[in-house]
C-alpha cells in the first residue's frame, strides 16, 4: 500500500515541530530524509505502546526514507526519568545488551532490516561511550539549566521535596546528542518524549546549524489517561503468543478501538472512520474489536495464526470452553498455586495473585486447568 504525504504526516501523529506545513514543504521538494526513533532497552519486551512509533517508522521506510532504529544501550543504563515521579534504577551493561537483542527481534516483526532500503540499527554507545568528560561538558554547555529544570516532572519533584539526581538531569543532554551524532533530519517519539526530542532540536540548531524536525506520536491511553497494554501483569507484548495477544486485545476498553485501528494497523482510514461512525451509532463494538485483534495478530505473526487465535478465543469465551494448545507444566503435589503461576509468568507477584483470587479471577475450569484473569490459561500436572 502506497503511503502518501498527507497520511505520513497525519495518521498516528500528534504534533510536528516546527510545523506540519514546514515538513510537508520539504517532502514535496522530493528530498529523502534521515530519521530515527530511540528505544532504551530497560526491559525485555516491546509492547503495543512501542508499536505506534514502529508503525510510523515503517511508513517512512515504505516511502523511501532512511530510517534508523536506535537502541539506547548507553542511555538505557542511565535511565530516562520521563513519566516517573521517582528515580529509575541504573541497569548493568549486560542486562541492557541482552534486552537490546530481544528488541531487535521484536521490532523486526514490523520493520524490515534487510532487502531494499533496510532500516539501520544503531547503538548510542557508539558515540556516548567514547566522548570525553570535557567534550560532554562542552555539549551540555549548549543547553541552559533553565531549559532543563523547567521540565514539568522535574518541577513536580522539586515541589514535592523529592531528590533530583544529576544522572536524570543530564539524561536529556545525552539523548539530545543522539540527533547531532547521527546528523538526522527528523526524530519520532511518543508525546512523553517531547521534552527530550525538543532538546535534540535545540542542540542540532546549536551544533549543526540545522533545523531538525520532531514528530510526536500519541500514547495509547483510556479515558482516565492511564496507559493501556502496559499495566502490571498484563503487558501486551509484540512477541506474545497469538492466543494471548488476541485475548489481551479483546480485553482492551471499547473507547480505544478507533485509536488502535489508526495507530496499530494499516486498515485504510476510510474504513477506520466507518468503524468510528458504527460505534457512535450503537453497533456492538465486539465485531470491530475482533477485527482489530485479527489485524494485529496477523501483522505480528501470520494470517493463519491469527485465524486460529480467533477460533480459540471464540471457543473459550463465546462458548465458555478452554482454548486448544494451552501450556502444560509439571508441579509437585504440595506446591502452592501462587508459586506455580508466578514461576510460569501468569501473575507478576504474589500481590497480584492475591488480588485476582479475591476478585474471583482465578478459576479451575476442569481438573488441573486454570484460567487466570480473562485470557490466561495453564494446565498443571501434579506428581509426588
Amino acid at each position: 500500500m502506497a503511503i502518501d504525504v498527507e497520511e505520513l504526516l497525519s495518521r498516528g501523529v500528534d504534533k510536528i515541530y516546527p510545523s506540519k506545513e514546514a515538513l510537508k514543504e520539504v517532502l514535496d521538494s522530493g528530498k529523502k530524509l534521515k530519521l530515527y526513533q530511540g528505544f532504551d532497552p530497560t526491559g525485555d519486551k516491546l509492547h503495543i505502546g512501542h508499536m505506534v512509533g514502529l508503525r510510523k517508522l515503517a511508513d517512512w521506510q515504505q516511502a523511501g526514507h532512511k530510517v534508523i532504529f536506535l537502541i539506547g544501550d548507553f542511555t538505557g543504563m542511565v535511565g530516562d526519568p520521563s513519566g516517573k515521579t521517582e528515580t529509575r534504577k541504573m541497569l548493568s551493561k549486560e542486562v541492557v545488551l541482552e534486552n537490546a537483542q530481544k528488541y531487535e527481534e521484536q521490532a523486526g516483526r514490523i520493520l524490515k532490516f534487510d532487502g531494499e532500503n533496510p532500516v539501520e540499527i544503531k547503538y548510542n554507545s557508539e558515540w556516548l561511550g567514547k566522548i570525553s568528560a570535557l567534550e560532554f561538558i562542552r555539549i551540555a554547555g549548549s543547553l541552559s539549566v533553565q531549559q532543563i529544570v523547567k521540565r514539568d516532572l522535574f518541577q513536580d519533584r522539586i515541589t514535592l521535596g523529592q531528590d533530583l539526581f544529576m544522572n536524570e538531569f543530564l539524561y536529556p543532554v545525552m539523548q539530545a546528542y543522539d540527533s547531532v551524532a547521527m546528523d538526522v533530519d527528523l526524530e519520532i517519539g511518543g508525546t512523553d518524549q517531547m521534552f527530550n526530542m525538543l532538546m535534540g532540536r535545540k542542540l542540532a540548531r546549536q551544533a549543526l546549524s540545522k533545523e531538525k524536525f520532531v514528530m510526536t506520536t500519541p500514547l495509547l491511553t483510556d479515558s482516565s489517561g492511564k496507559k493501556i497494554g502496559k499495566t502490571e501483569g498484563n503487558t501486551i507484548a509484540l512477541d506474545d503468543k497469538p492466543d494471548d495477544l488476541f485475548g489481551k486485545i479483546m480485553a482492551l476498553p471499547d473507547e480505544v478501538i478507533v485509536k488502535c485501528f489508526e495507530c496499530l494497523t494499516r486498515v485504510p482510514m476510510e474504513e477506520v472512520r466507518k468503524i468510528e461512525q458504527g460505534i457512535e451509532s450503537g453497533v456492538n463494538p465486539m465485531q470491530y474489536k475482533k477485527s482489530l485483534a485479527l489485524n494485529i495478530v496477523s501483522d505480528l505473526n501470520n494470517p493463519l495464526a491469527a485465524q486460529a487465535a480467533r477460533q480459540n478465543f471464540e471457543k473459550a469465551f463465546s462458548k465458555g470452553g478452554i482454548p486448544d494448545g494451552i501450556k502444560t507444566v509439571a508441579a509437585q503435589k504440595d506446591e502452592p498455586l501462587a508459586e506455580i503461576l508466578l514461576r510460569e509468568g501468569l501473575v507478576s507477584s504474589k500481590t497480584e495473585f492475591n488480588r485476582l483470587q479475591k476478585d474471583g479471577a482465578i478459576e479451575e475450569m476442569e481438573s488441573g486447568v486454570y484460567r487466570v484473569g480473562k485470557h490466561r490459561f495453564l494446565k498443571i500436572v501434579r506428581s509426588g
